[in-house]
């Protein structure tokens, strides 16, 4: 069983507070691609809370596997989680300057990502970002 596995046990839980807890334990895994493909369910799902804190986990990884699970997600978002990754986006961004500013230069090189949907919400971030 892979390392990672363990922690995805929670994905599919009836309860939105164990789907959220695994989101969370699971961004650690973020660049393994089974481990991915459970993160990206969970930012998409039903309840805001887990998307929240899914989102805020991949968020604070501070790296671009991290940013890109949240912009990949974006790409497909219905507009009601769409508004709750923009608010986890808002939420780890503005904690500091330090914060924003590392964030900003994730989006400025996800900005020109192989994939243009990735690339075109990365920009969609930055615009948003520099017109507050």
């Amino acid at each position: 069983m892979a390392y990672w596995a363990p922690l995805a046990e929670g994905a599919s839980s009836a309860s939105w507070s164990v789907r959220a807890a695994t989101g969370r334990r699971l961004a650690g895994a973020a660049d393994v691609p089974e481990a991915a493909v459970v993160l990206h369910r969970l930012l998409l799902d039903e309840d805001t809370a887990v998307t929240q804190e899914t989102a805020e986990a991949l968020l604070e990884r501070r790296d671009v596997c991290g940013v890109r699970l949240a912009l990949t997600a974006l790409t497909v978002a219905d507009d009601d989680t769409a508004d709750q990754l923009y608010d986890a986006i808002d939420t780890v961004c503005y904690r500091s300057e330090d914060d924003r500013a590392q964030l900003m230069a994730l989006c400025s090189e996800l900005a020109s990502d192989a994939d243009s949907a990735v690339g075109e919400q990365a920009a969609g971030v930055l615009r948003r970002w520099r017109s507050t």
